[in-house]
């Protein structure tokens, strides 16, 4: 007990030893594969990325120029980034906000003439 005893004391009159998540945010490390984001302005509705996504969590309907997008079920692979003919997918080196629901993200764009 008494050799556990200058432990005990530099534990309890040091500092914590996590972050108050999520008032104190941690910085991401480089490289870090965050959030999906799309620029639906270039987006073509081709559905690869749909195709590619080994999570099944992209959804595209080209009738509609509907894309979807699950962010509670993505793995944050990026293979779909990595797909994408027309470059309009990327990741945001942070990951986003803790969620309260499960939700999609819907994005509606517009007809493009075929190239």
């Amino acid at each position: 007990m008494f050799r556990m005893t200058p432990q005990i004391l530099r534990n309890f009159f040091s500092g914590p030893a996590t972050r108050a998540y999520p008032r104190q945010v941690r910085r991401p490390f480089p490289a870090t594969r965050g959030r999906l984001v799309n620029d639906i302005a270039q987006c073509n509705f081709c559905g690869v990325c749909a195709k590619k996504c080994p999570s099944a969590c992209i959804d595209v309907d080209r009738h509609l120029y509907r894309w979807s997008f699950a962010p509670h079920i993505c793995i944050g692979c990026g293979v779909c980034v990595e797909v994408c003919p027309r470059g309009c997918l990327h990741q945001e080196p942070a990951t986003g906000p803790p969620a309260v629901r499960k939700e999609r993200v819907v994005m509606d764009g517009e007809s493009k003439p075929s190239e």
